[in-house]
């Protein structure tokens, strides 16, 4: 039995977290599976202190929590009217590797009128390793209404062949979330020690890459964010200007090691419909800084990135940031986007660094009404 097989929580903590769920009131999501500011009317979410991903993230942890013995009542969420309780049942179960809730996750996928259910249900089936549900997958990856939902019914499709199940350690990270250590850093903080697995599996401590040079974090969405390949094309072109100035680079991914592994290139070349060309066998050769894996985001709610803050492409992720750290372990620049497009470059980063001068606003940054927004 594996630590994502049993219960470590009461059985009503289920209800009491869909509760929570179903009286928060959420930014909407388009019809294209975009969070839209529910003042300004455009993608992303402008208010830095607005709790959607809290809740949704908390929520999550409560019902891994409740574990597989409570996998019926969580099945129950999948019924819901509301679509974010749908969600998060849907994440936990795959989390859980819940096998007995595949026929109610495949009824979401062949059934739930909203993509970002059904995203969430494919995601799931990939995570427990499906082997029955592939039919359908397969089926779902030609023909849904969704974009995005044929992307994940792609991957969970590769994932299962593979056995590429969820990890124990995602359920781990997710029942270990700590609110009380949730923040968001400001220059001149210290940046908070941590530790993640690289995609190959080795461990990158932050206080091990601080004192001689500078370190520049930077957290990316997932394989299907154009804007992240972009700035994964800058670092390859860039990699001898980043050791010239004595800066190292990590990036970071809010996943699992499958999907980490997806976005450099060493599973599965995706049907892309902003590629042109296939980059898997660039990555596998260029990519030079390490990539780390935040289990259910427990680094970057730390950090103020918060996980699953923006439906994107129907998947909630984190809202898009750029730390960077001193010599001397200070925060030197901390910046947390308003949408999916707004952050420095790479580049901007680099020479914001070189010229020990951090100030940037994005041109599109969202301000929220009545609000002037300070460059940072």
């Amino acid at each position: 039995m594996t630590t994502a097989d049993h219960g470590t929580g009461p059985t009503n903590e289920v209800p009491a977290a869909f509760e929570r769920v179903r009286e928060h009131a959420f930014h909407p999501v388009d019809e294209d599976s975009f969070t839209v500011d529910r003042d300004l009317g455009e993608h992303g979410i402008a208010a830095l202190d607005d709790g959607d991903w809290r809740v949704r993230l908390l929520a999550v942890r409560d019902l891994v929590r409740a574990g597989t013995d409570a996998a019926g009542a969580i099945a129950a969420g999948l019924k819901a009217d509301d679509v974010q309780v749908r969600t998060v049942a849907a994440t936990a179960l795959g989390v859980l590797r819940a096998a007995e809730a595949v026929p109610a996750l495949e009824e979401v996928v062949r059934e739930d009128p909203d993509p970002l259910a059904r995203s969430a249900a494919v995601v799931a089936l990939g995570r427990i390793g499906a082997e029955e549900s592939l039919g359908l997958l397969r089926d779902r990856g030609k023909n849904d209404d969704s974009r995005d939902v044929r992307h994940q019914a792609e991957l969970a499709v590769d994932r299962i062949a593979k056995g590429a199940v969820a990890e124990d350690e995602l359920a781990e990270a997710f029942r270990a979330l700590d609110p009380d250590a949730f923040g968001r850093l400001s220059a001149g903080d210290e940046a908070p020690e941590f530790s993640l697995p690289t995609v190959g599996g080795e461990e990158w401590r932050l206080s091990e890459h601080v004192g001689d040079g500078w370190t520049v974090l930077i957290w990316v969405f997932a394989d299907w964010c154009p804007v992240c390949h972009r700035e994964f094309d800058e670092l390859i072109e860039l990699r001898e200007a980043f050791a010239d100035a004595d800066v190292s680079v990590a990036t970071v991914e809010c996943h699992e090691r499958y999907r980490g592994s997806v976005m450099v290139g060493r599973e599965l070349e995706p049907e892309y419909w902003f590629a042109d060309e296939p980059f898997v066998e660039a990555y596998a050769d260029e990519v030079w800084w390490p990539h780390l894996l935040d289990r259910a985001g427990a680094v970057g709610a730390r950090y103020g990135v918060d996980p699953m803050a923006f439906a994107v492409h129907a998947e909630y992720i984190n809202r898009p940031a750029t730390v960077v750290v001193d010599p001397s372990g200070t925060v030197r620049f901390a910046y947390y986007g308003t949408f999916w497009g707004d952050r420095p470059s790479v580049a901007e980063t680099l020479e914001m660094v070189r010229d020990e001068e951090f100030s940037f606003e994005h041109e599109e940054r969202r301000k929220p009404p009545g609000e002037e927004t300070e460059p940072r």
